[in-house]
């Protein structure tokens, strides 16, 4: 009889494969988010179909390939809005929004109101702090956690 481990050896090293695979396709957003990017090119990019990558990357992340971009945009357009140099306009196109009214309705559904709003009642920039402690105490809610009395 075969001895089981080999096997068990092997399964790991490809799930170990996979999550290299996946934490490639969730840098490239990180780089790229204010690029065109869609979940069919970053499939494309790993030679995987849109629909292996969208299960694999939930399994390893919490959430869809798509809804990593849109987060990490309006990430982003938080930090520019706290800075307060640029128009909601301006910080629409730049973190990769085509449409003022989308980059409207998904930054409102993220953060609870809406980006004037949170342009002139936010909290501003925020100096001295590591840019991992400020991305983690700014990270975008879902829609599901932010309460009705919040919103816009």
């Amino acid at each position: 009889m075969p001895d089981p481990i080999p096997s068990l050896d092997a399964a790991r090293d490809q799930r170990l494969r996979d999550l290299v695979m996946l934490r490639r396709v969730r840098d490239r957003i990180d780089r790229e988010y204010a690029k065109p990017l869609n979940v069919d090119e970053l499939a494309r990019g790993i030679n995987v179909s849109a629909g292996h990558l969208s299960r694999e990357f939930r399994e390893a992340f919490g959430e869809s390939p798509y809804s990593y971009l849109m987060t990490r945009r309006i990430e982003r357009a938080m930090t520019l809005l706290r800075r307060g140099d640029l128009s909601v306009t301006e910080v629409c196109y730049a973190v990769g929004y085509g449409s003022l009214g989308t980059f409207t309705t998904r930054f409102t559904e993220l953060v609870g109101v809406s980006p004037g709003r949170y342009r002139r009642t936010g909290p501003g920039p925020l100096t001295g702090l590591p840019g991992f402690i400020t991305m983690q105490a700014t990270r975008p809610v879902r829609n599901r956690e932010v309460r009705v009395e919040e919103r816009d």
